[in-house]
């Protein structure tokens, strides 16, 4: 299985809207899936969005246990339709963002519809980890980074090195 190079900040389509899979994208999306989640253990990584292998596709993968039993789940046009008052703060860090992790606070608690590979349509309720990683790939559909809900000095504290990390691989921001 072809791995696929994940892109890192400061790559503009990291801040790109990913558009909705219409049956047109079947194949396509069938195709990518495997290969997304193929990467995203590979990294290693425990959720991979579509725009973060340069695909503008509203499509995420999530594993919440990659080392001992993989229990994959294939998000297709995933939204949040409910969320709850509560909050919750955890840790994030992200493929895009290799080496970089920050407290983040997010809803505790929500619910996602989506579709599967089939084209099914599916719904899912989750709080703790899988509450979180849920709203984080969404978020990556939206060009949303886990950086954007920091304050402005912790956020340009990490883009500086990021792109100072990019000028010494010989990548200018």
């Amino acid at each position: 299985m072809d791995l696929l190079p994940i892109l890192t900040v400061p790559d503009p389509r990291l801040r790109a809207r990913a558009k909705p899979v219409t049956a047109a994208d079947t194949d396509r999306v069938r195709d990518l899936a495997p290969q997304m989640l193929a990467t995203m253990y590979k990294a290693p990584g425990i959720g991979l969005a579509a725009p973060q292998v340069g695909v503008l596709l509203r499509v995420a993968v999530i594993d919440l246990h990659p080392d001992d039993k993989p229990d994959p789940i294939i998000l297709v046009n995933p939204e949040i339709v409910a969320e709850s008052s509560e909050r919750a703060v955890r840790e994030e860090g992200c493929l895009s963002l290799p080496g970089h992790y920050a407290d983040v606070e997010r809803p505790a608690r929500v619910k996602v519809r989506f579709q599967d590979l089939t084209g099914a349509k599916r719904e899912i309720e989750a709080d703790a980890l899988l509450a979180t990683c849920l709203q984080h790939e969404i978020d990556h559909l939206d060009g949303v980074l886990f950086i954007d809900y920091l304050s402005a000095l912790k956020r340009n504290m990490i883009l500086r090195k990021m792109n100072k990390e990019a000028r010494l691989r010989g990548n200018p921001a």
